[in-house]
């Protein structure tokens, strides 16, 4: 392993973690310290460092996506904290953490070294479901949509072949009767056919 050229660490003048330039250094036996003379690239302080790279471990990871499930493996530094609904990317695609097992329990959040396996699910597309009102019957669809998706109440949407209006939508919290939801929050949406008028 060679000397980088640059890496992040915290700037005694700056106080927060910034770029810097490595002048000359080396490393220890493991490859895991880098011990150098480094140049701040916000305000070019040039100071010493011993800086220790974090051990990474691999941690099991199980996605599911609309019923079926698929196991991986993420290689994350083991003292990184974990939390439910914490975004990751596996490869190329996003996920979101649903549970954490620790051992025999589900917590909310753990050291990844602590973590027996991650469960998490797809999140470059979610999945939302819309409950149709149509008179003397409700109609059950459902759509995928980017998570950021803004989803408005009173809104003339298309799902299926119906032209809907959007009543309510559901989240997690509450019910929400005006404005608008992201569609990363919305349990269900609420809607009623909207009437056809021909001129």
């Amino acid at each position: 392993m060679n000397v980088p050229n640059a890496i992040y660490v915290e700037c005694p003048d700056c106080g927060e973690e910034t770029l810097h330039e490595v002048l000359k250094g080396r490393l220890g036996k493991d490859g895991d310290t880098l011990e150098g003379t480094l140049r701040c690239h916000e305000c070019g302080r040039v100071h010493s460092a011993v800086v220790r790279e974090a051990k990474t471990i691999r941690v099991p990871v199980i996605v599911s996506d609309r019923g079926e499930s698929s196991r991986s493996e993420l290689e994350l530094p083991e003292d990184e904290e974990l939390r439910v609904e914490d975004e990751l990317l596996l490869e190329d695609l996003p996920i979101i953490i649903s549970s954490l097992e620790k051992g025999e329990a589900r917590v909310n959040k753990a050291l990844a070294k602590d973590v027996t396996a991650i469960w998490a699910k797809r999140f470059d597309k979610v999945h939302v479901k819309i409950s149709i009102n149509d008179v003397h019957k409700t109609i059950p669809m459902e759509m995928d949509a980017l998570p950021e998706e803004e989803f408005f109440v009173g809104d003339l949407m298309s799902v299926g072949r119906y032209n809907v209006v959007i009543t309510q939508i559901k989240t997690k919290d509450s019910m929400a009767r005006r404005g608008s939801v992201a569609a990363r929050d919305i349990v269900r949406i609420y809607a009623k056919k909207a009437r056809t008028t021909y001129s």
